[in-house]
């Protein structure tokens, strides 16, 4: 006799680059507005307050390659970003101490009902509705840090059907990821299988049915994604 009154959700795992064993994944934090000239383009000043973060939920990442446009919807934009997947955590975690706590990288993006978000923002409401929808995440493999060394500089960049939309580098980060690391340890208690989405440069923009997608950074590769 099974211990659950329903079946067992499936644990959500992602692909580790030259490992067959997965990446299971916990949760998934977002940073907004973490480069200053994305801060800017959204109407919003980029001095150094304090971050703000929102969640996705964790089957959100889809490393399928596929994106498929969502209803209720005429406006999705593209944010590519850096994701930092965590081996460990823990409460109030350092700064010196945070990078210790990091498995490894994938590329990903943040893809965002733009309209609805718009909507929800002139409410005062969440922004789960244009964020945290149906494979909203589309994600490449997991590069180990061990292969990688520290990503804290490298050229990341987004080009939909061939030309180049978003180009930046992780060192125009406002907040550095082990500062993400260490703030956030101070909120919630981060754990093995978290996953921060680190922020977006500048040219963020809408996408259509048909279009494809190519997210690269330094050290990373290059991921494909096909919008249906």
């Amino acid at each position: 006799m099974s211990d659950y009154v329903i079946p067992t959700p499936p644990v959500v795992a992602l692909p580790v680059a030259g490992n067959a064993a997965k990446f299971p994944v916990r949760r998934v934090y977002c940073i907004g507005r973490n480069y200053a000239a994305h801060a800017i383009e959204m109407g919003h000043d980029p001095d150094r307050e304090p971050p703000f973060f929102f969640q996705k939920n964790p089957d959100n990442l889809d490393p399928s390659g596929i994106f498929p446009y969502p209803d209720h919807s005429s406006d999705v934009h593209f944010e590519v970003e850096m994701a930092v997947m965590l081996k460990s955590g823990g409460d109030k975690i350092s700064i010196k101490d945070a990078e210790s706590h990091i498995f490894g990288y994938a590329l990903s993006l943040d893809m965002t009902r733009r309209d609805l978000q718009g909507e929800q923002k002139k409410m005062g409401r969440p922004w789960e509705i244009g964020k945290a929808f149906e494979r909203s995440a589309p994600c490449g493999p997991i590069h180990p840090v061990s292969e990688t060394g520290l990503l804290n500089e490298g050229r990341i960049t987004l080009s939909v059907n061939g030309e180049v939309h978003q180009e930046g580098d992780l060192n125009q980060m406002i907040w550095k990821v082990p500062e993400m690391i260490s703030y956030l340890s101070d909120y919630f208690t981060l754990a093995a299988g978290d996953v921060i989405l680190s922020g977006t440069p500048a040219g963020v923009g809408p996408i259509n049915r048909g279009d494809e997608m190519l997210m690269a950074a330094d050290g990373l590769g290059e991921v494909k994604i096909k919008v249906e």
